[in-house]
């Protein structure tokens, strides 16, 4: 067994915003399940891996922006259980001042230190990532390897995150997380008891997401997104977000990261405020992991003099 199945802490969450509010909110502490493979990372590479073991496959491809979770945590992985790993990186111009670029950009000099190699590609060419004939060139270019999509997201992918809820969480009338590429919530989905339904919160634009999660999905009810938090887009963040992110943390001790989790905090917490929920019930938020992009996060904001996320 590569990553052991592991069951995550459960603390309630007292925030003086929803205080009085007639709903207990609490979260699992996904991002505590290992130090760099984190959080839905940890669930979507554990049968990844063993799929890439029994198929005999030495190295590992995937592919990424140059601040993902999901490349920081397939280099983590690799490195651990003796995978080479490849990281097929979103941005050509990455590669003009190569050194410079891994020096300077926290995850890819994780990755790097981990000895994930790198290939950088227009945007683009990262857009037939998927397409079969971009898949060969790869495969010429590299030789035989075990693709793993980008986030992580395929049927095996799906099967670790059903293992997030466990018989436990069956007291939980709400589960919410965050939604990026839909693996994650699409294993919640599968795992839901009849009395309970999940909130998706996208971290992107797009109605895309309905059509992804339900090609994985074994229930067709009990499930919802709302698109209202997605803070104009992928990584796009606001003033309003941050505060919100540095309030969280220095009331509650736990940290959020502003491309999934923050949002999604951020979302609940609105809508109990809005009167959204019925009294009573009891949310279960699922904390995704994603911490590592805070470093870099806070270097855009500093280049843009914002206030940084601590």
């Amino acid at each position: 067994m590569f990553l052991e199945n592991k069951n995550s802490r459960i603390q309630q969450i007292h925030f003086s915003e929803i205080e009085n509010s007639g709903v207990s909110l609490f979260i699992k502490r996904e991002d505590e399940l290992h130090p760099f493979i984190s959080g839905n990372k940890y669930r979507k590479l554990k049968y990844n891996l063993a799929e890439a073991a029994k198929q005999q496959k030495s190295t590992l491809l995937t592919f990424g922006g140059a601040y993902s979770n999901h490349i920081a945590a397939a280099a983590a992985a690799g490195f651990a259980y003796n995978f080479k790993t490849i990281g097929i990186i979103r941005g050509d111009e990455l590669a003009n001042n190569l050194e410079e670029t891994i020096q300077i950009n926290p995850t890819l000099k994780f990755a790097s230190e981990h000895q994930m190699k790198f290939e950088f590609v227009s945007r683009s060419a990262y857009r037939n990532k998927t397409e079969p004939e971009f898949i060969a060139s790869l495969k010429e270019k590299f030789g035989d390897f075990y693709l793993v999509p980008e986030g992580g997201t395929n049927n095996f992918a799906v099967k670790g995150c059903e293992e997030i809820l466990t018989e436990e969480d069956a007291k939980y009338n709400v589960i919410c997380c965050a939604v990026g590429t839909g693996g994650t919530i699409s294993g919640i989905i599968n795992s839901l008891k009849n009395h309970q339904k999940a909130i998706g919160f996208p971290a992107l634009k797009g109605d895309f997401l309905q059509h992804e999660i339900n090609k994985y999905i074994l229930k067709t009810e009990n499930w919802s997104l709302n698109t209202n938090y997605h803070f104009g887009g992928y990584a796009k963040v606001s003033e309003e977000l941050i505060i919100f992110i540095n309030k969280f943390k220095r009331e509650t001790k736990i940290p959020l990261d502003p491309v999934y989790t923050g949002k999604m905090m951020f979302g609940i917490v609105d809508l109990i405020k809005k009167g959204f929920f019925e009294k009573g019930n009891k949310i279960l938020a699922i904390h995704t992991g994603g911490l590592q992009g805070i470093e870099g996060m806070n270097q855009l904001l500093e280049k843009k003099n914002l206030a940084q996320i601590v």
